[in-house]
């Protein structure tokens, strides 16, 4: 830890309690809706990729092929819109994973979530959608803190 960049889980842990909470919460409402583990660790994986946050990636892939995700859709994960192993559902949460993530004031969202309405229901859209907010949230505490790679050793 750096004193420029303290870890700002430890340095308010109350603040990320409720934060691990909320997550908690999220992936139950996810679950009620109908949602596994599996997707939401493709989306989790996604939006970590997107931000580049080195931590939640080393947590978020293990659990990822935990749930079932092959190694193969996680190595290929990058180029989901070409790649023929990704069914509609998948893309289609991954779609709001990117839309959400890289804010494009030119996209338009209501044309968004009616691609995404095709494969799943608005109870599911939202559980994503406060998902995609969640991992975003926890990237930019992993970056800002310089969190390591889980489970690394020091070289």
């Amino acid at each position: 830890m750096n004193a420029n960049r303290p870890y700002m889980d430890k340095s308010h842990p109350e603040v990320y309690k409720a934060m691990a909470q909320t997550a908690a919460a999220s992936r139950k409402a996810a679950r009620a809706a109908g949602l596994d583990d599996g997707l939401i660790e493709l989306v989790n994986m996604r939006v970590s990729q997107i931000n580049g946050c080195r931590t939640c990636l080393s947590v978020h892939a293990p659990a990822a092929r935990k749930a079932g995700i092959d190694q193969l859709k996680l190595d290929v994960l990058p180029s989901w819109r070409e790649a023929e192993i990704f069914d509609e559902r998948e893309k289609s949460a991954l779609l709001l994973a990117e839309t959400l993530t890289v804010l494009d004031k030119m996209a338009d969202r209501d044309e968004i979530a009616a691609e995404a309405g095709q494969h799943l229901s608005t109870e599911q859209i939202a559980a994503i959608e406060w998902t995609v907010t969640l991992i975003n949230a926890f990237n930019r505490i992993s970056i800002a803190s310089n969190h390591p790679v889980a489970g690394a050793k020091d070289q």
